[in-house]
């Protein structure tokens, strides 16, 4: 029995295990990606506190700090997630059942596939969705980037340092980065911004060698490229909360108020799988310390005992 469950082994459930932890609540984090998404990520440079150090270096400092407290961790998939007439929830993993007496969803976001022709048959084989991992495979090759986000940037200028050449396609008007990172493109002689365009097919034959546009760039409608790295933003991992009966926006984001609450009693939300619209990792460990504190106000005011009290 936990006071709180903290489903998604983030930055933001390994903030918010800490916080719970200082409360004197028994808390369990549960998730299958130890760190999450921002492990990917290659160079943070605007998390307060650190003027520059990698995704998986800050993920390893929070989960270092959370458990200095007495924090259970369990490294698996999360299944099923229900409640019972008393009000407590059972998460379950694949051969395990934990008890909680609060939760907090903070499961993230997964990449959105870009549905096109080529794609599913060159996974691995020339599509990628990681430059950190897989940029070294390219050295010295012609890649392109489809996205036009502050992580496309990224992807892109992490890519400059192995790649000869990087073609970042676009299909608004304008990429639309962080201004230092725009400038940072800009500056970037490899990288090569193609806007106001869409890729409609990746195109092959043991591996990529090209991709297809919807219009001509350079007067053809085919790029020749030998990886293409896709960056086209996410879609929110709340299946688990639709079980529950969480409200849920079109966008399948979890809707939370500005203390995490979600419109269920003692069902909490933080990070890239709610409808915060600035998704970065220092609002999303925010949120989940408002979800740990709103969590022990819970519990103190539904007459639960708090698990630590009862093992007094």
């Amino acid at each position: 029995m936990y006071d709180f469950a903290v489903i998604g082994a983030g930055v933001t459930g390994y903030a918010a295990a800490m916080y719970a932890a200082r409360l004197n609540m028994s808390c369990i984090v549960i998730g299958e990606t130890d760190g999450g998404k921002i492990t990917l990520t290659d160079d943070v440079a605007n998390y307060p506190g650190f003027a520059q150090l990698t995704g998986k270096d800050l993920a390893e400092k929070l989960k270092t700090h959370a458990l200095g407290y007495p924090v259970d961790t369990e490294s698996a998939k999360v299944e099923d997630l229900f409640r019972n007439k008393e009000g407590l929830f059972y998460v379950v993993t694949g051969n395990k059942t934990f008890l909680a007496k609060s939760i907090l969803i903070a499961t993230g976001m997964k990449e959105k596939e870009l549905e096109v022709p080529g794609h599913s048959e060159f996974r691995n084989k020339g599509v990628s969705y990681c430059a950190l991992c897989d940029a070294p495979l390219f050295k010295d090759r012609v890649v392109a980037v489809i996205g036009g986000s502050d992580s496309a940037a990224k992807e892109a200028l992490l890519l400059a340092r192995y790649c000869k050449k990087i073609y970042m396609i676009y299909r608004g008007e304008r990429i639309r980065p962080e201004p230092i990172n725009g400038v940072r493109v800009e500056k970037e002689p490899k990288i090569q911004v193609i806007t106001g365009t869409n890729v409609t097919a990746i195109q092959g034959d043991q591996s990529v060698n090209s991709v297809k546009l919807d219009k001509p760039f350079e007067g053809n409608n085919t790029l020749s490229v030998q990886g293409v790295f896709i960056s086209i933003g996410g879609i929110p991992v709340s299946d688990l909360a639709k079980k529950l009966g969480v409200a849920l926006n079109p966008k399948g984001e979890i809707i939370i108020d500005r203390s995490s609450y979600t419109n269920v009693s003692g069902v909490f939300a933080a990070g890239d799988v709610t409808d915060t619209e600035f998704k970065q990792a220092i609002t999303g460990v925010s949120e989940g310390v408002h979800a740990a504190y709103q969590a022990y106000r819970f519990i103190s005011e539904h007459g639960f005992v708090f698990t630590c009290q009862q093992s007094e």
